[in-house]
């Protein structure tokens, strides 16, 4: 029997609660992801500042995209040979890491995507083992 799969997600980390036969299993993935870019050198409230010390928005969101579809392949590549995967957390990421398992032709085995705030990893695996034992 292949895993059945809860995955808890946002920007910053993945917590993958794998139940098997054998027992379940508890992994955790963070992201490498910065939302803000940081800047260096002066700042404009003690002198000299240059506007190019930070980059354009334009570039930094397609910065952000890269690492958030590095991150989603992380996650993806380790839930790969689920039976079955339950997909929650807050915010937009959940929704984006569907749409990147459809691309990889595994949105079928999607069952269910749900909002949810923040939980600690015993909270997860508690809510991963009740939607699998209906």
């Amino acid at each position: 029997m292949r895993a059945k799969v809860g995955l808890w997600i946002d920007q910053k980390k993945a917590v993958v609660v794998s139940l098997k036969e054998k027992g379940e299993e508890i992994g955790v993935i963070n992201s490498e992801v910065e939302k803000q870019a940081r800047r260096t050198g002066d700042s404009p409230l003690k002198g000299s500042y240059d506007s190019h010390q930070v980059p354009a928005d334009d570039s930094r969101q397609r910065a952000l995209t890269g690492h958030l579809h590095i991150y989603y392949d992380k996650v993806i590549e380790s839930i790969r040979d689920a039976e079955s995967i339950l997909i929650f957390g807050p915010g937009t990421t959940k929704s984006e890491l569907k749409e990147r398992l459809e691309e990889n032709n595994l949105g079928e085995r999607v069952v269910g995507i749900e909002t949810s705030d923040k939980m600690t990893d015993p909270e997860i695996a508690a809510k991963v083992r009740k939607h699998y034992a209906k």
